[in-house]
């Protein structure tokens, strides 16, 4: 009987132990508190109305029809929400803001069937709400339509290896099995599938040559979530996988190289593809890419009205 109970105090030390070497790092502004309310009028060829969007940055209130200079003072986030230029014409974007939760805030991303009003004629833009570490380049062309990545700088610079991302969220994800087709068309077209929310981030070595910028995927975290949850998951944890993970079980294909083609700023200041050329467990890791949206498919596909929470987003390392 002492045998067996010395062996149970012991289990429960090594168990004690082994999690108190794992350290939860929160991102920076990752609680998602602090909110840029912008204040912008719509050009009268579109609504000529004064409309309100949202940046993550540290709390502040602008009236100004300019662009947001994301990655000022260290702030790594980018939102879905975005100024355009149409041909010399404001226009702006909203599918992501702050949701009080408690005391404090949580970010909301909406999927949504958004009109465009434009001199009278009324067009459709599905549009996926989304957060992610990188900048996005204001104001927006008119050219983006067709590639919205082209104004997307995905990453940021980052040398750690952790364990998982973790946040606490909930969903709202309809099983429909119709999804909507809608760029800027007065006519969307509904198509067979299935949208969800998803979480992923890459670890990569980029490197560049003769322009061109390469990178190698040191690990992967990715999770989609397919049906409701309606109640806060808090310190949810989505498990980096180090190295190739095309034999791991459970593999899918949106989870490999060049699946999602980001772009970065190449030392000239030109905008390239992220070219990934291979798996390497062991590269120093450069760069770190991390992205939670309302929505798994490409620019303005998807599902009209599901919704992402996350809060506290950050990172589980090995202490």
């Amino acid at each position: 009987m002492k045998k067996r109970y010395l062996y149970l105090c012991m289990v429960a030390l090594w168990s004690t132990t082994l999690f108190a070497t794992e350290r939860f790092e929160m991102l920076p502004l990752g609680n998602m508190d602090s909110w840029v309310t912008r204040y912008i009028k719509e050009s009268k060829m579109f609504s000529g109305k004064t409309k309100v969007i949202y940046a993550i940055a540290p709390t502040d209130t602008t009236y100004e029809t300019a662009p947001f200079i994301y990655g000022k003072k260290g702030n790594p986030w980018s939102v879905s929400n975005a100024y355009a230029s149409v041909l010399g014409w404001t226009k702006v974007s909203g599918t992501t803001r702050p949701e009080r939760r408690g005391k404090g805030y949580c970010a909301r991303m909406d999927c949504k069937l958004e009109d465009v009003v434009a001199m009278k004629i009324d067009l459709k833009l599905q549009i996926a709400g989304t957060i992610f570490l990188g900048k996005t380049y204001e104001p927006v062309p008119l050219k983006a339509a067709n590639d919205p990545y082209s104004v997307v700088e995905m990453g940021v610079p980052f040398t750690r290896r952790p364990l998982a991302v973790q946040l606490d969220y909930k969903a709202k994800v309809d099983d429909s099995n119709v999804i909507t087709y809608a760029k800027a068309t007065a006519h969307p077209k509904q198509r067979e599938g299935r949208d969800c929310a998803e979480v992923y981030a890459f670890l990569q070595h980029r490197w560049e040559e003769n322009g061109k910028i390469y990178s190698q995927r040191i690990a992967t975290a990715y999770e989609r979530i397919w049906n409701d949850v309606p109640q806060w998951q808090n310190a949810h944890r989505v498990p980096f996988r180090y190295g190739d993970i095309t034999a791991q079980e459970g593999y899918k294909d949106y989870e490999g190289l060049n699946y999602h083609r980001f772009r970065a700023k190449n030392s000239k200041g030109d905008m390239v593809t992220v070219q990934e050329v291979g798996y390497n467990k062991d590269a120093q890791p450069t760069h770190l890419v991390l992205m939670l949206s309302s929505g798994c498919y490409e620019a303005f596909i998807g599902h009209d009205g599901n919704i992402f929470w996350v809060d506290n987003v950050g990172l589980v390392f090995d202490d």
